[in-house]
């Protein structure tokens, strides 16, 4: 049985991280995102995270990172302080084990305890496995907006998913 473990980021996983997130970029519409990142894009953007008091977790797999979630602030202003956006990937060679749901319920967990009152996910359309993933862990569809993206020649939905965890500002 595999030993899986779920933990903060460090610059060690930037690699990693890139590797898993790399495909998403380079064959999906999941990200919008268009050019591949390096392991210094994403040891910058986990500093970042950290920098606005946010966590950013792995999932690894005996001992390899194979999943990762993290938040960030939703918007700039002040009165937006309690709500953050979640991200979520899993390596597409993990899929299905449940690690993205591990994954993304220590976050929510951690944001919980961080005080935060609301995650919001945007999900590119159509994603099933995303928006199965959200519902299952309570989120509930806010918004959708037609065509507000545009990647591998076709325009894009994106609809956002909200779940309210009761901290600060509730």
């Amino acid at each position: 049985m595999p030993t899986i473990a779920i933990r903060p980021a460090g610059s060690d996983d930037a690699a990693a991280i890139a590797a898993i997130y790399n495909p998403y970029v380079a064959t999906t519409t999941i990200t919008f995102e268009e050019a591949p990142v390096t392991g210094a894009d994403i040891a910058a953007r986990i500093r970042d995270v950290a920098d606005a008091g946010l966590p950013w977790l792995v999932a690894s797999v005996d001992g390899s990172v194979a999943a990762y979630a993290y938040a960030t602030r939703w918007r700039a202003r002040p009165a937006y302080r309690y709500a953050v956006e979640s991200t979520v990937y899993v390596d597409e060679r993990a899929q299905g084990r449940g690690l993205g749901g591990r994954v993304y319920r220590a976050l929510l967990e951690e944001l919980r305890a961080r005080g935060l009152h609301t995650v919001i996910g945007g999900i590119a359309q159509p994603n099933e496995r995303s928006v199965g993933l959200h519902e299952r862990l309570g989120f509930r569809k806010v918004a959708h907006f037609e065509e507000v993206g545009f990647k591998l020649g076709r325009r894009i939905d994106v609809a956002y998913w909200q779940l309210r965890l009761g901290g600060e500002g509730a």
